[in-house]
């Protein structure tokens, strides 16, 4: 018995270890890494305008020659020449007819809510540019694709009765620029997919409901967490995810609207550690047992705070104006079909395994640790206090 009690301790504390040292590992990859693109007009010319991370910009060229883990704006400006080419190679902008040459490039460092990044500014020389971009203006994007898989370029379209946006990727890196492309079907799937593609890629909101949804397959007992016996009736566990799911989606869809409609404006700077604050709270919670919070409650409290977060996004990928309701409906049905793909993957694993030590242990008690630990080196990376 004793031996039994001191070899499920020790792999109790292997676990921790593990998770913790691969949590730690990958602190990093809480979201993919994303460049902004902007096509606007100034003085009936096109300005094409690219924002990529400095971060990103280093893993191409090796930027931080000290070695140090910064990379300054005077290491950036070292390699001008380098990035130049890089990037008339890496972004094409096209009519039917020929390709549009970039011109008169202006480099410079702008403050994201992720990090410093390189902006670059070109006017876009074409034959009659303004009046083509109508009907066959295509942009080409093949930066960072190598590098990261995830990467992602996010396209916001502002010129003369047209605003538009797109999301292009290793799969899709060009984009057709034209009013065709902006009828109320193609806006609505566009954005659903969008949506779908950040619940998944956002590794903290998927945490956040994971730790939410782990006790749903145990009874509550005045016992310690580890001890509560697995539910009998599947009805149970699934009204228990429901309210959980609902009290989410209710949530995050009150202040995305609040935020897209400009009623409230928080800044990124508060919102981005706040999240990271409620994937530590959700974890957390899971092992006070009975004394544990109503996690519907909390699903309906700090998804007000993801709200904002998912909000910080579709902004950044470039509302159509005279579509704003079919855009934001589509992204928010895009987030909640990615967040019951979620849930239904997860279900089945869950009912499987409610009976054994393994779920208590390693589900329970190891993955709300790991998960916690994980969401502290995020808040801390956040706050600025952390930069690795």
């Amino acid at each position: 018995m004793i031996s039994n009690i001191r070899q499920t301790c020790a792999n109790f504390w292997a676990c921790i270890l593990i998770l913790i040292t691969i949590t730690c590992g990958n602190a990093q990859a809480h979201s993919s890494s994303n460049s902004y693109i902007t096509l606007s007009t100034d003085n009936k010319a096109i300005v094409l305008r690219a924002d990529i991370n400095l971060r990103d910009v280093d893993l191409v060229f090796d930027l931080d020659q000290n070695n140090d883990g910064k990379v300054t704006w005077g290491e950036t400006l070292a390699k001008t020449a380098e990035i130049k080419v890089w990037l008339e190679k890496g972004i094409q902008l096209s009519t039917a007819s020929q390709k549009c040459k970039l011109e008169a490039m202006n480099i410079k460092a702008s403050d994201h809510a992720d990090g410093i990044y390189l902006s670059v500014e070109w006017s876009i020389a074409c034959l009659g540019a303004v009046e083509s971009w109508q009907s066959a203006l295509v942009l080409r994007y093949d930066l960072m694709f190598d590098q990261d898989n995830l990467h992602r370029a996010l396209v916001k379209i502002d010129l003369p009765d047209f605003q538009n946006s797109a999301m292009l990727s290793p799969d899709r890196p060009e984009v057709n620029l034209s009013k065709a492309n902006g009828s109320i079907a193609q806006v609505f799937s566009r954005y659903v997919l969008e949506g779908v593609w950040h619940i998944w890629i956002g590794v903290d909101h998927i945490l956040f409901l994971l730790s939410l949804l782990i006790l749903a397959f145990l009874e509550p007992t005045r016992s310690s967490v580890i001890q509560w016996p697995a539910v009998k009736k599947a009805k149970t566990a699934v009204l228990d995810v429901l309210a959980v799911v609902t009290a989410f989606t209710l949530a995050h869809s009150i202040t995305l609207g609040l935020t897209i409609f400009k009623l409230i404006e928080p800044s990124a700077d508060f919102i981005e550690p706040a999240i990271a604050l409620s994937v530590v709270a959700a974890a957390l919670n899971n092992l006070l047992g009975w004394a544990a919070l109503r996690r519907w409650q909390l699903a309906f409290v700090f998804g007000l705070v993801h709200g904002f977060g998912f909000a910080n996004v579709l902004v950044d990928l470039g509302l159509p104006s005279d579509q704003l309701a079919v855009a934001l409906g589509g992204f928010n049905l895009g987030v909640e079909l990615g967040q019951i793909a979620i849930v239904l993957v997860f279900l089945p694993f869950a009912w499987r395994l409610r009976h054994t030590i393994f779920y208590r242990w390693v589900v329970v008690l190891c993955g709300s640790l790991a998960i916690a630990v994980l969401g502290i080196i995020w808040t801390l990376q956040r706050t600025g206090i952390l930069n690795w």
